[in-house]
């Protein structure tokens, strides 16, 4: 059974830096693009970051990019995203998620191309 188990999420004030984590189990996780989504009070889940199963490939969202980053650490079968500067508009529940690919430079924004999705931890930022 797949399992993607996210951690980090919690209550900050405006401009502070969070981590997000994802940790996979039952995955070959080695072979699987990762993938943020999240989903803000009253709106529908968004795209925020990938990365490819290489590493090599990684997308962020252009509205976020000067202050997120994604990595990953397929040693230990995590992705991670760290997010700096907050702002109450990144107040959402954060999703990861996962799909098992051939390519090593795949990844993709849309969120029906993923297979398998974490429960989403809850970043709340306060002004």
């Amino acid at each position: 059974q797949v399992q993607l188990v996210e951690s980090g999420g919690r209550l900050v004030q405006a401009g502070v830096s969070l981590g997000l984590s994802c940790t996979a189990s039952g995955l070959a996780f080695n072979s699987a693009a990762v993938a943020w989504f999240r989903q803000g009070p009253g709106k529908g889940r968004e795209f925020v970051a990938a990365s490819s199963w290489g590493g090599q490939t990684t997308k962020i969202q252009d509205s976020v990019k000067d202050r997120f980053t994604v990595s990953r650490d397929n040693a230990k079968n995590t992705v991670y995203l760290q997010m700096n500067s907050l702002e109450p508009a990144d107040t959402a529940v954060y999703f990861c998620a996962a799909r098992l690919v051939v390519s090593r430079t795949w990844y993709s924004r849309i969120e029906n191309d993923y297979v398998y999705w974490g429960q989403g931890p809850q970043v709340t930022v306060s002004s």
